[in-house]
């Protein structure tokens, strides 16, 4: 449905250069949403996967790694659309304390990504709301290191940006001025913090994204936030017990579309187009984390199969693979303080297991070796492989 623009532009300076910087309506859309007919099923599709995804702990027999890991993957991912290289492996590499393969701001960025959502769900756990001083918070800690710590962490801007271009004149969007964030994100807080207008909360969800998108309160770090708003949306709502649904990857797939759809909300009103876009994205990543962890599930019952076959020797062999699980690449050391077992009966244990080819040694060294669970990191990466 065409509405027009949603907003109005005003006049702004950088640099000399004159800009118009849009200024957008507070939501909810009016005329109110079209969410009937095919609108409706993708709905209510997209509601379904979502709390298929919700059960997942059901089927899995230790949620928390399952989580632990897919937590990490979306990070690689949201940090990826903003130009990182960082892998798992990389981010694994670097939570050790090893040296990972990509530069440390890189991975650094990745690892500040997952410390903020930790804080945001932490603190909606304990009660605090959805607000702008829990984004200002998750946004402080998104920045604490690396390429971004001197963009203001954890406040909202006090000068004028842009998206696109090397200079404002080239910018393909530009936000509104920094005097109008302030107003801009007390409204969005207000329709993020409603219930009183009947709108789904996936559809408030998708909303919210678009406006805190095109408001763009921060010198820095927008997206990565603005990604993570719709996670915790639906955390807070209670429609996900755990943050288990992230759209990083099929943004960056269909990455011509969302800024197309993006642009075609600011300037035709068109919040259908986009919500269509965004349930679609919603049940198709809901689905791709189900049949993950299922395929996981199996994998790693293939493994165990394979390792009580070896017979006197699958005790101890089994309990690094449940080490493994939890953690997809570890040294020795780490390995005999997560097990237990002595340094020679881990040692002997991770050699099994390489011998049937369920892990890997990664180094090539003779000492500080590290080891891989190689399928699994196989099924984390998917996606991620090729940077941005």
């Amino acid at each position: 449905m065409k509405r027009a623009k949603t907003g109005r532009f005003e006049a702004a300076t950088v640099g000399g250069e004159r800009l118009r910087a849009f200024i957008p309506d507070p939501l909810p859309p009016r005329p109110a949403l079209d969410l009937g007919g095919g609108r409706q099923r993708l709905l209510e599709s997209a509601v379904l996967a979502v709390g298929r995804l919700d059960g997942v702990s059901t089927l899995l027999p230790d949620t928390s790694l399952f989580l632990y890991s897919w937590v990490r993957k979306e990070a690689v991912l949201s940090s990826q659309i903003e130009g990182t290289q960082s892998s798992i492996s990389d981010l694994l590499l670097f939570e050790m304390q090893e040296a990972p393969g990509v530069p440390i701001d890189d991975v650094a960025e990745v690892s500040n990504y997952v410390a903020a959502l930790d804080h945001g769900i932490e603190r909606l756990r304990g009660g605090f709301p959805l607000s702008n001083r829990l984004i200002r918070e998750i946004h402080g800690v998104l920045l604490a290191q690396g390429r971004g710590s001197r963009a203001a962490p954890g406040q909202f801007r006090r000068s004028q940006n842009w998206v696109g271009g090397g200079r404002a004149s080239e910018a393909t969007f530009v936000p509104p001025p920094h005097s109008a964030v302030p107003d801009c994100m007390a409204s969005l807080e207000r329709f993020v913090q409603s219930d009183d207008d009947g709108l789904p909360v996936l559809v408030r969800a998708g909303l919210a994204h678009v406006q805190f998108e095109t408001i763009h309160p921060f010198l820095d770090g927008n997206g990565r936030v603005g990604r993570l708003l719709v996670t915790l949306l639906l955390c807070e709502a209670g429609i996900l017990r755990e943050p288990l649904l992230y759209l990083s990857l099929y943004l960056r797939r269909r990455r011509a579309d969302y800024y197309a759809l993006l642009d075609r909300v600011r300037r035709d009103g068109d919040w259908e187009a986009w919500l269509e876009f965004f349930l679609e994205g919603v049940r198709v990543t809901a689905v791709g984390a189900v049949e993950a962890a299922h395929r996981l599930v199996a994998m790693f019952a293939d493994d165990r199969r394979k390792i009580e076959a070896t017979g006197r020797r699958a005790g101890s062999a089994l309990r690094v693979h449940e080490a493994l699980q939890a953690r997809a690449i570890l040294s020795l050391p780490a390995l005999r303080d997560r097990t237990g077992l002595s340094f020679p009966a881990a040692a002997s244990a991770v050699e099994l297991l390489a011998d049937l080819g369920i892990v890997r040694e990664m180094t090539g060294r003779r000492r500080n070796r590290l080891f891989a669970y190689d399928r699994y990191l196989a099924v984390l990466s998917e996606g991620t492989e090729g940077g941005g």
